[in-house]
């Protein structure tokens, strides 16, 4: 896929291998989140964009890169690393985090993981978690390198969401992206 102003190819800096994706990992339309989960404009974002994706017959694939703002939300890295850490059940201790922002300390991690069925609660929290230090870092190098500077950022197809996440109006660009598909 080739870059227009504006746009980035959704497969290279935007998805690189192994990235979590939530939905058909072949759906032709790609949306991809830089978030942050301390972040409230996240929270808010992510029913709307699991609807999306839910609603979407396949069509719409969700993939998260992380971007902790760790200046303003001070646990958004140590949460980053836990969701990392949490393997197979990323989305689940994903959407949890979000469900509790305010107790995201070491200890409620470690709640948390055991909550969701992580095999080993205690390895999203602390020297364990940091195993995963290279992925957070990665998605933020990635970030940087697209413009991203603050969360929830959103490319759909490769080109950079602008404006509030509406379900309504990200409707209307994954039809226009779907379009240009067939």
């Amino acid at each position: 896929m080739t870059s227009t102003p504006g746009t980035l190819p959704a497969d290279a800096l935007l998805v690189p291998s192994g990235a979590h994706v939530l939905g058909d990992p072949a759906a032709p339309v790609t949306i991809v989140e830089f978030g942050d989960l301390e972040c409230p404009y996240c929270r808010d974002a992510a029913p709307v964009l699991r609807e999306l994706v839910e609603g979407s017959r396949g069509r719409v694939r969700l993939v998260w890169r992380h971007f902790p703002l760790f200046e303003v939300h001070p646990h958004a890295l140590t949460a980053a690393l836990a969701v990392e850490a949490a393997g197979d059940r990323f989305w689940e201790l994903h959407e949890r985090l979000f469900e509790h922002q305010d107790r995201l300390t070491d200890a409620d991690l470690v709640a948390h993981a055991a909550a969701v069925g992580v095999p080993d609660p205690a390895s999203v929290a602390g020297e364990a978690a940091q195993a995963h230090a290279d992925a957070v870092r990665r998605d933020y190098a990635d970030g940087i390198a697209a413009g991203v500077r603050g969360t929830p950022t959103l490319f759909v197809d490769g080109v950079l969401w602008r404006g509030r996440v509406a379900r309504d109006r990200l409707e209307k660009a994954v039809e226009e992206a779907y379009a240009g598909h067939r």
